[in-house]
């Protein structure tokens, strides 16, 4: 596996394998990597004969109270797990060389409407972050296929959007989300909980597919699902920050034509703050 930190590098290997017809696929990531990256990873090398990760941490998407300074960090590890997955190319930028002019200058992308409302009001700037820094290592490595993961719904469809609008070249795939045996989505923030939250932590998960139970059994009172869920994480220990059902291609508002939804979800349990999300056929 070949390490990369700066552009010239990541240009001149990259040119090597497209002169040889070879395809290239990119992982984008914060590091801290676990079975749910490389599930990832798996789903890119079924699409390419070329497979990059990028490890980031990006300040741009840490809301001003987040956990940017404490963020785990994770590099030797993450590099030895990449390295048993067969990856071909890590590609670890400073923010020098993802933001050259300095990030207070730094050119924002910015997709509206998508970002109105669920993590993109409750962490304002969030998006702008993740869609600037997302566009920037799409100019960098240029590859065929990106691939995201699907705890982070409202995410991939803002990337998605972003894709389409400007028009980038890349196909966006989106990876099914990796639980732990009862149900709790892996997450890089799961090491945040307590042994007693992690034992809670699961009820995030079967609130929303209780709730998806519902919606497949003829309830259609929306705002008072999404009550139920909210009343449901407050008992199970959890302070939620919202809960939406939404249609799943879009995230507007159901109507009766609605054939695919999304229940998702945000809440804190401790210092963890959990997302999860559950999609319905109704």
């Amino acid at each position: 596996m070949h390490m990369i930190d700066t552009v010239e590098a990541l240009r001149e290997q990259l040119d090597d394998w497209r002169r040889s017809g070879e395809h290239v696929a990119l992982v984008p990531t914060m590091g801290n990597l676990h079975d749910g990256h490389l599930s990832l990873v798996s789903l890119a090398r079924e699409q390419a004969e070329r497979v990059v990760v990028s490890i980031y941490v990006n300040p741009t998407q840490f809301t001003g109270s987040e956990d940017f300074d404490t963020y785990p960090r994770t590099l030797e590890r993450d590099k030895r797990r990449l390295q048993r997955v067969n990856v071909d190319l890590l590609f670890v930028p400073d923010t020098e060389t993802m933001y050259p002019f300095g990030i207070g200058n730094a050119t924002t992308v910015s997709v509206p409407v998508l970002t109105d409302e669920f993590c993109g009001s409750a962490r304002p700037g969030h998006f702008d972050g993740v869609t600037s820094a997302v566009s920037r290592l799409f100019s960098l490595v240029q590859p065929d296929v990106a691939v995201f993961g699907r705890k982070d719904f409202q995410q991939q469809l803002v990337i998605r959007r972003m894709v389409e609008d400007l028009n980038i070249p890349v196909e966006i795939l989106v990876g099914d989300t990796v639980r732990e045996d009862d149900g709790l989505a892996l997450s890089s923030r799961n090491q945040y909980l307590s042994e007693e939250e992690r034992n809670m932590a699961p009820a995030l998960y079967a609130t929303l597919q209780q709730i998806a139970h519902e919606l497949q059994a003829g309830k259609r009172n929306i705002d008072e699902l999404e009550r139920q869920a909210s009343a449901a994480l407050r008992e199970a220990g959890f302070f939620p920050e919202y809960v939406g059902i939404r249609r799943a291609v879009n995230l507007e508002p159901p109507d009766r034509d609605s054939d695919e939804l999304v229940i998702l979800a945000a809440a804190h349990l401790g210092e963890a703050r959990l997302i999860d999300n559950v999609v319905v056929s109704i």
